[in-house]
């Protein structure tokens, strides 16, 4: 629908938005971490910091780039999060011995200490959600999902060029095919 309350002309039949794959997992999730937040938020925690902490508590030590994979966090964004949980002391870092620009990342005694306190939280919640939606419902969940997950990994990668865009819509694109149009500043009137 348009500002004039009429339906838009799409030429193309898109599935309705509320059949929109990456938005049903996107309500999905929000769902289940508004659950989560408010025992994040009493322990002063971000999810992103939380996640860090669950993968940390699994291994001995992890380089951060291979973190940042574990985590499906952005390196840039996990630097950060890494500094702020550094000073926290929820971290240790130490460099790789062998390389002296990498550095390795631990849980510290009080990150596990952090852990042992929102454990049961956490795990009071998976009960909950557990209880709603059914043990079987969650195991088939997390099996399909899963499976969607190393099916769409094994396909090969969808390369899309520009050159398959038509000149109107490349006008439309702009240079910058991702993120926010680049427009030039204007002056302001005097």
């Amino acid at each position: 629908m348009d500002a004039t309350g009429q339906k838009s002309n799409v030429n193309v039949k898109l599935r309705s938005f509320s059949k929109s794959l990456p938005m049903s997992l996107l309500l999905a999730r929000e769902a289940v971490m508004n659950r989560f937040r408010s025992s994040l938020n009493l322990f002063n925690i971000t999810e992103q910091q939380w996640r860090v902490l669950r993968a940390l508590s699994s291994i001995a030590e992890i380089e951060v780039m291979e973190l940042a994979k574990v985590t499906y966090l952005l390196a840039p964004s996990l630097s950060r999060i890494l500094r702020d949980m550094e000073v926290r002391k929820l971290i240790e870092r130490r460099q790789a011995p062998d390389d002296l620009r990498r550095s390795l990342i631990s849980i510290s005694p009080s990150g596990l200490k952090l852990i042992d306190a929102v454990a049961p939280y956490s795990e009071g919640i998976y009960g909950e959600i557990t209880e709603t939606f059914g043990r079987q419902n969650m195991e088939l969940l997390q099996q399909l999902l899963k499976e969607l997950t190393d099916r769409m990994n094994a396909l090969p990668p969808l390369a899309v060029g520009s050159d398959e865009l038509s000149g109107d819509i490349s006008q439309i694109v702009g240079g910058n095919a991702r993120g926010r149009p680049r427009f030039a500043r204007q002056k302001p009137a005097a």
